[in-house]
């Protein structure tokens, strides 16, 4: 598996689905299991989620706002 192939996909798919994105940011390794399909290591999902998290600004606290204005619909 091609972990950075996997978290470009990933990021597409939880920009474009409001409701996946909230499961996301609730339960962020639940939610990547669930979308590979697989029970990864700790030590790799925790490596898949924070590259997620920074692909999509969520490691600071300006992303994180800017991705719950986004949930909301406001810019």
């Amino acid at each position: 598996m091609d972990i950075k192939e996997k978290i470009e996909e990933i990021a597409g798919k939880l920009q474009g689905d409001k409701n996946l994105m909230s499961k996301f940011q609730a339960d962020p390794v639940k939610t990547i299991e669930g979308l590979l399909g697989v029970d990864l290591p700790d030590e790799t999902i925790q490596k898949v989620v924070a590259g997620i998290k920074a692909k999509l600004g969520l490691d600071s606290a300006g992303g994180i706002l800017g991705a719950i204005g986004g949930i909301l619909g406001k810019k």
